[in-house]
């Protein structure tokens, strides 16, 4: 099959780069190039710039009426377009279709909070502060903001950002990852059917100079960012240097407690899916499980079992759980891992390493693998892994496991399966993480809450999405008023005002 070619979309068309640097594009089940990704240069950072500031002083002026009505549209857009998205970021992420389903169905969510904005951006009105003077405030859009989204969720990050920062009246660059970049492309041509004006979403395909040319250009305004820690920090810094709002989500280690009085059965099965969904591809995965005093060997044996059943496989098979890593060097980086921590001393309990599926064997597979008595020093525990390996520890109390939990510099997302009330509320009161989860694995918070994490998972002061992502993509205006009658004693004075 001849390669395809993906490139940029710029002001409601897709644009060929201006440069000549491209990257390929994998299909990793297959272990071979699908595609050529076009790479931007300063000049269709230029252009893509010029587009969106364009875009933003008209759109920053349309009503909320008619705003909604384009982000209703688009929510039946991606409703209908589902099965064609999913099968684009499955090919070039490797994702299993339900799996890419499910994203597109939490991207979904946002849209719909979205829709709500007229709600969300009512001011404050406070009637005869002073004699004959009112005062109100209103939120205003802060211009032109863009995107910067990682590989393991090429629609849902988009559209954790995208139509809030749109339906709040900013013009949108969206700068996502070139590991899948197809699905953006798809995503910008809904948009522009369901009515959004040229210019209020734009995609720029690219690597660093793309990232550094949007961290840089005074003509942007806020930065949205999620993916690992060392860029999370260097993006907020670069940001900010440059005078830009700046929201930057970075890795996790997600830790989950296991309690003795915990459902053994649920907890393993809830584990063993955590870790395994998406080949452990997912900042919220949990990649830790502290099993405290009695609950470390039943729950070992346990997750050995379900290990072993995960159904590895393209991610296109109808029976498939789990499909490959999204690269070589993952597949490469996870697979020494394991044979380090095993080395240091770690007992396997489901070794992941040499698998190869019929029919796919240049993919890039690693199953799933649980690694027992994981010492806090082991790179097992120390690295964020990015693959389908949940490390187990062993504690005494939940004391202990709340310590080993706050110690970690991540605080990102964490769990706790117990049937103690007790346990549960003191574990979520104690512990130092964004997000908390009782007898639940995957915190994610709905749309009409805000996502993010504590610690070296969040660079900024707001979080992601919901009321906090109101709050980033806008500036708050607070305006005093009064209208005297002709010829009225104007009361100024010399000195400070004071209210009367």
């Amino acid at each position: 099959m001849q390669p395809y070619v993906v490139s940029h979309y710029i002001n409601g068309k897709v644009a060929k780069a201006q440069g000549s640097r491209t990257s390929d594009i994998y299909n990793p089940a297959l272990g071979e190039v699908a595609g050529h990704l076009q790479l931007a240069n300063q000049a269709d950072i230029q252009d893509v710039v010029a587009s969106a500031k364009k875009a933003a002083e008209s759109w920053g002026n349309t009503s909320l009426i008619q705003r909604t009505k384009i982000l209703f549209a688009m929510r039946e857009k991606l409703a209908a377009h589902t099965d064609e998205l999913a099968a684009a970021i499955t090919r070039e992420h490797g994702k299993v279709l339900s799996d890419a389903k499910g994203e597109i169905a939490r991207g979904l969510e946002t849209i719909e909070f979205a829709c709500g904005i007229i709600e969300q951006l009512k001011g404050g009105y406070s009637d005869q502060v002073a004699t004959d003077i009112d005062l109100f405030s209103i939120r205003q859009p802060l211009g032109v903001v863009a995107g910067i989204t990682p590989f393991n969720f090429p629609i849902m990050v988009p559209l954790w950002m995208c139509p809030v920062a749109i339906a709040c009246g900013n013009a949108f660059i969206l700068k996502p990852s070139e590991r899948d970049p197809s699905v953006s492309l798809l995503l910008a041509k809904l948009w522009t059917e369901a009515g959004l004006p040229d210019g209020v979403f734009n995609v720029l395909q690219g690597d660093k100079e793309a990232v550094d040319g949007l961290l840089q250009h005074p003509d942007v305004d806020g930065i949205s960012f999620v993916g690992s820690t060392p860029i999370a920090r260097y993006v907020y810094e670069q940001g900010r240097a440059h005078g830009k709002r700046v929201q930057a989500l970075g890795g996790a280690k997600n830790h989950v407690v296991v309690m003795p009085d915990a459902d053994m059965d649920l907890a393993a099965e809830h584990l063993s899916k955590a870790a395994f969904g998406s080949a452990g591809e997912r900042c919220m995965a949990i990649s830790v499980g502290i099993a405290v005093g009695d609950a470390a060997d039943v729950l070992a044996e346990k997750l050995r079992t379900h290990a072993k059943n995960v159904v590895v496989a393209d991610g296109t098979q109808p029976n498939a759980d789990m499909g490959p890593l999204v690269t070589k060097a993952a597949q490469e980086r996870v697979t020494r891992i394991i044979t380090e921590a095993e080395a240091a001393g770690a007992r396997l309990i489901a070794d992941g390493r040499g698998l190869r599926v019929p029919g796919r064997e240049k993919g890039f597979f690693v199953g799933p693998t649980v690694l027992d008595n994981v010492r806090t020093d082991m790179s097992a525990y120390t690295e964020e892994i990015f693959g389908p390996v949940l490390i187990l520890t062993r504690v005494k109390s939940l004391a202990e496991a709340i310590a080993m939990i706050n110690a970690n510099p991540y605080g990102n997302g964490t769990g706790i399966f117990t049937n103690s009330g007790a346990a549960a509320r003191e574990f979520q009161r104690r512990v130092h993480v964004g997000m908390v989860g009782i007898n639940i694995p995957i915190p994610v918070p709905v749309a009409w809450y805000s996502f993010g994490g504590w610690n070296d998972s969040l660079f900024g002061d707001y979080h992601i999405y919901g009321a906090d992502g109101v709050r980033f993509y806008t500036r708050k205006k607070v305006i005093t008023q009064r209208w005297p009658e002709p010829h009225q004693e104007s009361g100024a004075s010399f000195a400070f005002p004071s209210h009367k």
